[in-house]
């Protein structure tokens, strides 16, 4: 049972935390494989039956066991100081580094009784007492602070086999082994935190990206309502201030206004739950006709030119959004009598121009827009396109939306389909 909850604990973790566990996992266990190996080595046959006080062995022992219970948490939180989650404290470090001499001093001592040469196990458990002192320590400093560390306690083990009655070989032995041993220490533990460290950045990276896809969404649904609600409140406003206008002198033409609200509405509605759903495209010669009937139904005289059946649907949709934008404006802004809309076709792109009249000094737009131009621009820019807007005089207003097309070459088709 309980091995089942933890393969199923194990399966709910996401990629980063299942690295993690690993390779905190495998830190701990290499100093706890390092911990047995001394404890071993220090009750060895040459030790039990040299000189050596069985207070001796029995320090030495407890001292290594110290080193594994004080590397626990000194890995992990060493670790987290890696990757800039928080600090080490630093008297847990110096517990380490006193609990570290102490059992290096132990073996030395428990060299000196045996004899080194009797004892030749001396050079593995000097190399081994580093590992729980080290691992934490290369996490915890700079490259160059652990690089002197590994060379000082190389160099103190090594002098201290030549105190404990060893030979200049046996130092020299002891020099490479422990030298090794720490150098082994540095990468692999380096290493493997660096890597680590790749795989949260790399979380982080797809957190933030899947933030920004989300704030990206919430900008298109923003921009899609802007421009798909603009138009139809627009109407239905002008078209109620109509019916209460009809209505107050009593003819009976209000009723028709009212009804054509009730199908703007319904209209809108069905609209709202498209945009919602993602599937809505505009089509380029469903919103022209659409906007000559409102404008025309706002008494604003309308005259479309091309319609643009022949474009690539992403040109098509990008141009239907512009006109419905530019619809939208000349409903809002000033008091327009005519509006011309013009679709130019080129070998090399195609141009909506959208020009009316009715533009006095303060309704003229600002450079730049408001949402509703701002959004189009992306739409268009979307398509490779750019968007033109703002008064040219004799007050009149002109947007202008260009898109280009794609060559004849990318749109050929292969021998295969004309097969």
């Amino acid at each position: 049972m309980w091995v089942r909850t933890q393969v199923r604990s194990w399966q709910r973790r996401d990629g980063f935390d299942k690295i993690d566990l690993y390779t905190r996992g495998t830190m701990h266990s290499m100093v706890w494989g390092m911990v047995v190996c001394v404890a071993l080595l220090s009750v060895t046959r040459p030790v039990r039956h040299s000189d050596a006080p069985a207070a001796l062995i029995a320090v030495t022992v407890l001292t290594v066991i110290a080193q594994g219970v004080c590397s626990v948490p000194l890995v992990s939180r060493a670790l987290d100081g890696y990757l800039g989650r928080r600090g080490v404290e630093r008297r847990l470090i110096a517990l380490a580094a006193v609990l570290f001499i102490v059992n290096a001093a132990s073996l030395l001592a428990l060299g000196g009784y045996a004899g080194t040469e009797t004892y030749p196990e001396l050079q593995l458990a000097l190399a081994a007492v580093a590992w729980p002192f080290l691992t934490p320590f290369v996490l915890a400093f700079p490259m160059w602070a652990s690089s002197v560390c590994i060379a000082v306690v190389t160099a103190g083990m090594s002098g201290g086999t030549l105190l404990a009655g060893g030979t200049g070989s046996f130092a020299l032995t002891t020099l490479t082994g422990v030298g090794f041993g720490g150098l082994l220490i540095f990468s692999t533990v380096r290493l493997s935190a660096w890597t680590l460290g790749i795989m949260q950045k790399l979380r982080d990276a797809q957190d933030v990206e899947t933030r920004l896809a989300v704030a990206e969404e919430r900008l298109r649904f923003g921009r899609d309502m802007h421009d798909v609600l603009g138009r139809n409140l627009a109407v239905i406003a002008l078209k109620s201030e109509l019916a209460v206008e009809l209505a107050q002198r009593g003819k009976p033409a209000a009723t028709d206004q009212m009804v054509e609200v009730q199908r703007i509405a319904r209209a809108s509605q069905q609209e709202v739950r498209d945009v919602v759903r993602g599937y809505r495209e505009a089509d380029l010669r469903t919103e022209l006709l659409g906007a000559q009937g409102v404008l025309r139904a706002a008494g604003i005289e309308c005259a479309v030119h091309g319609d643009g059946g022949q474009l690539p649907s992403a040109v098509q949709s990008a141009l239907g959004w512009a006109v419905r934008e530019a619809a939208t404006n000349v409903l809002r802004h000033g008091d327009p009598q005519r509006c011309d809309i013009r679709l130019e076709t080129a070998r090399e792109g195609v141009r909506l121009v959208v020009e009316n009249d009715g533009v006095t000094p303060d309704k003229a737009v600002v450079p730049g827009g408001g949402s509703g131009l701002h959004g189009l621009r992306e739409r268009l820019a979307a398509v490779g396109g750019s968007l033109e807007a703002g008064p040219t005089g004799d007050g009149r207003f002109q947007l202008t939306a260009a898109v280009p097309l794609p060559s004849p070459r990318n749109t050929a088709p292969s021998p295969l389909e004309k097969r």
